[in-house]
């Protein structure tokens, strides 16, 4: 067969659409056998190149390609590209746009061409079209010869009319922070021509461009971590053009980035703040996951509870809740951060601490009480105290620098909020001291009679309790009894007098004041001594009277004779006989009795004169003067009467400073004999008058 045979190359070049008839379907596998053995012979020529070729209007392609002649040590004497070419059956050759011709291999072509041949004439069929026009669009023909040979390779050419977008190819799934690598793949490379691939990410990227007889390409490989917080944005690759600086296309893919949920938190619902016993709502909220949440956990009071449900309802929750945190989970669990409840509550754990210098508290001690608490929400408190019950003072901490007996007793510690107030158990505050107070109590009382009881119990104060008791008389005599009660049955009255006790304890000694027990005598001793003292005071007036009788007798007798002796009309008088009074110094129970109507009564003095006497003036006893002449209008007797003075004070106890100066009780005068008595003045013969 001649070189260049058409027949040789309408075989070569449509291998794919040899007839078939139906008949032969039961050999197919054997004549597909068969053609490829044919086709693959050595004879035939071999050429490489990407079988599609894309790139867009006014750009430009780069075609690489390589050959292989039939024949050894041939080489190319023409090469020939045409576009969209036809084979004539008439004429028995190709027909088309011829857009490349050469003879001459072994001149560089013109770089003004728009088509290059950049290859040669042994095995390089490399071509470069810039620029590219819409008519390229189709396929291409490479029509090459030999001296005895010839063929014709047939290229796709995609000429689109806008640039070509780039493609974004993803890994199979993206996982937070594992590392990945995302390609922006396009379909075209020409070397010189001014594009660049850029990412959207500010990550660092590395561009590869491939032309092989395979493929011819240009890649950008970007490799980075993804976080979660790419998951759900946009990633673009853009076709840039550095040179005009505006973008050609682009490519834009959704980031899947699978990862557990993020910023997860446990949101409290309640719109106040929280009570001790109230229901808490608790949610389990987060703001990105994927896949999504499909299960919660939650950790209450340190036990994990599994449930589906994002919220949490706590019933009554305690003053002491613990702080609680929630998970949600996808084929990943993220936790929360546990969130405290701060739960309000009054005081908790209130009590009362003491701090003396020893352990036994004694009389005189310094001791500090102090008001301590484990929790309260809210922390702003006040403390208050109370004794038996009884509010005492605010503050903190109770102060006793010298404690005494009296400050004995139950304390409690008040600790308050706004939320309430909690008390503490009552401290018992025991102070020791010595017997004290003490006095002796007297039962039934402290007069009684004697035959009857009576009980003497001595009553006093003491922290120890009383060890012994002493009892004392009157007259500081130890009586020998050692108990707290003193028995007198039966009482007597020798047992009248003041009693004293004393008690003693571990830390000293007291003494009561005395206590005076009075024992009178009974009925029946009364009316014993009555009887005996009536009859001795019969017997006494009885001889009073008497003597009384026979003194105003003998009285009378001497008064008598005294008138006879003087009755010659001479006035006298009588004094009474002088009573010798006791001195004030002595004790006024001893004086008797006073008669206050006596001591204050007036005496009375009554002088008669006989009928017919002269009224001659004449000296009386006392040096005076009667009066002479009768007084007209006057009775026979004259009356003196003695005025006497009350003594200032106890009048009946006041001794006179002259004992014999004694006021006149009574004188009388009497005129003896008959006869009338003559008319004449009479005067007073004495007056005394006492101040």
């Amino acid at each position: 067969m001649l070189p260049g045979s058409p027949k040789k190359e309408d075989t070569r070049q449509q291998p794919r659409l040899l007839p078939r008839h139906s008949t032969m379907h039961l050999l197919g596998p054997l004549l597909l056998l068969l053609e490829y053995l044919a086709f693959s012979d050595s004879s035939y020529w071999r050429f490489n190149h990407p079988h599609t070729l894309y790139t867009w209007e006014k750009a430009c392609v780069w075609i690489p390609c390589s050959y292989t002649i039939p024949e050894s040590g041939s080489v190319l004497e023409k090469l020939t590209v045409y576009s969209n070419y036809e084979y004539n059956d008439t004429t028995k050759d190709f027909q088309g746009s011829i857009l490349y011709e050469t003879k001459e291999f072994k001149k560089n072509p013109p770089q003004e061409m728009r088509v290059q041949f950049l290859g040669n004439e042994k095995f390089n069929c490399t071509l470069r079209i810039n620029p590219v026009s819409k008519e390229d669009n189709g396929w291409l023909g490479i029509r090459v010869n030999t001296k005895t040979d010839k063929w014709m390779e047939k290229i796709n050419l995609n000429v689109s009319q806008t640039p070509l977008p780039p493609h974004i190819q993803l890994p199979p799934e993206i996982q937070e922070s594992q590392e990945v690598t995302l390609t922006c793949l396009l379909n075209f490379s020409c070397p010189g021509f001014p594009i660049q691939l850029k990412w959207s990410l500010q990550e660092p990227a590395v561009t590869l461009t491939s032309l092989s007889t395979k493929t011819v390409s240009t890649q950008s490989k970007l490799t980075f971590r993804p976080q979660w917080t790419h998951h759900g944005k946009n990633l673009t690759c853009q076709l840039w053009d550095h040179k005009a600086e505006r973008v050609l296309s682009e490519d834009t893919v959704y980031l899947d980035v699978k990862h557990p949920p993020k910023e997860v938190t446990a949101v409290i619902q309640n719109p106040t703040r929280i009570r001790e016993g109230d229901n808490v709502t608790v949610s389990c909220n987060y703001n990105s996951s994927n896949p999504r949440v499909n299960r919660y956990e939650w950790n209450v009071q340190g036990s994990r509870n599994k449930v589906f449900s994002e919220v949490l309802v706590i019933q009554k929750v305690s003053w002491d809740a613990r702080p609680i945190a929630c998970a949600a989970c996808n084929q990943w669990c993220s936790w929360a951060p546990s969130v405290n409840l701060d739960v309000q509550h009054a005081p908790k754990d209130v009590r009362v601490q003491q701090t003396s210098a020893s352990s036994e508290i004694h009389s005189g001690h310094r001791v500090l009480l102090g008001c301590n608490f484990s929790s309260s929400r809210p922390r702003d408190v006040r403390f208050f105290w109370k004794k038996n019950g009884i509010f005492l003072k605010e503050g903190r901490e109770l102060s006793f620098d010298s404690i005494s007996p009296e400050d004995a007793g139950n304390y409690n510690c008040l600790v308050n909020n706004s939320i309430g107030q909690t008390m503490s158990e009552a401290k018992m505050l025991r102070v020791l001291y010595a017997p004290r107070m003490l006095r002796v109590a007297i039962s039934p009382k402290d007069e009684v009679i004697e035959g009857k009881k009576a009980v003497l119990t001595c009553e006093s104060d003491a922290n120890p309790p009383i060890l012994q008791y002493a009892w004392f008389d009157w007259n500081n005599q130890n009586l020998r009894h050692y108990d707290q009660m003193l028995r007198l049955d039966p009482v007597k009255v020798q047992h009248s007098g003041a009693y004293r006790c004393q008690a003693t304890n571990r830390l000293g000694t007291g003494q009561s004041p005395p206590g005076t027990l009075t024992v009178y005598y009974s009925p029946e001793t009364i009316g014993r001594r009555v009887a005996v003292g009536v009859g001795f005071c019969l017997a006494t007036l009885l001889l009073a009277f008497w003597g009384v009788k026979l003194q105003r007798s003998w009285k009378r007798i001497r008064s008598q004779q005294g008138l006879q002796e003087n009755s010659s009309g001479q006035s006298f008088f009588v004094r009474n006989k002088k009573i010798r009074r006791v001195p004030v110094s002595e004790d006024p129970h001893s004086l008797g009795c006073y008669n206050p109507v006596m001591e204050d009564a007036i005496s009375y003095a009554t002088l008669r004169f006989p009928v017919g006497e002269t009224n001659t003036p004449r000296t009386r006893d006392a040096g005076t003067l009667e009066a002479e002449g009768p007084s007209p209008n006057r009775d026979d007797t004259v009356t003196y009467s003695v005025l006497q003075k009350r003594r200032v004070g106890d009048y009946e106890n006041v001794v006179p400073e002259n004992v014999e100066d004694e006021g006149i009780h009574y004188s009388e005068l009497v005129h003896l004999g008959v006869g009338e008595r003559p008319l004449g003045q009479e005067a007073v013969e004495y007056v005394t008058l006492k101040h």
